[in-house]
């Protein structure tokens, strides 16, 4: 059964391997630990002990995220995971104004399924919160 965290503080490196997969250069897992810990949000799905994906923020806190990274193991993919966890991400920066995505282009109806649109890049504007409050 797929569970969902927030926070990668208790992880090891050694459950983050896998990932990156096509990558010329790929992070070692010690690196997406750390990547993982510095993070401004971090969503985790696990299968028991093991990470089978994640996506990170990277944000000022105030008015503005960019989404780097979603992965998810290619054995888990099909299933719905990338999705819960963007939702979950996505919660979590809900009090953003703008939140900002770049992709590849076969990746593009994904993120518009999760109510990304284009702009140069997929954004979301959160017009409520454009304050920063």
């Amino acid at each position: 059964m797929i569970a969902y965290s927030t926070d990668p503080h208790h992880l090891m490196s050694s459950q983050l391997t896998g990932f990156f997969v096509g990558w010329p250069d790929p992070p070692r897992p010690e690196t997406l630990l750390k990547l993982l810990r510095s993070s401004y949000r971090a969503v985790l799905a696990h299968d028991g002990e093991r990470v089978v994906g994640f996506a990170t923020a990277i944000s000022d806190g105030v008015l503005s995220a960019y989404i780097p990274l979603l992965e998810v193991l290619p054995e888990y993919q099909g299933r719905g995971l990338g999705s819960e966890i963007m939702r979950l991400l996505l919660a979590e920066l809900d009090h953003l104004y703008m939140v900002d995505v770049m992709c590849d282009d076969e990746v593009v109806p994904f993120y518009e399924r999760l109510g990304l649109r284009r702009a140069g890049g997929l954004i979301r504007r959160n017009y409520a919160r454009q304050s920063g409050e």
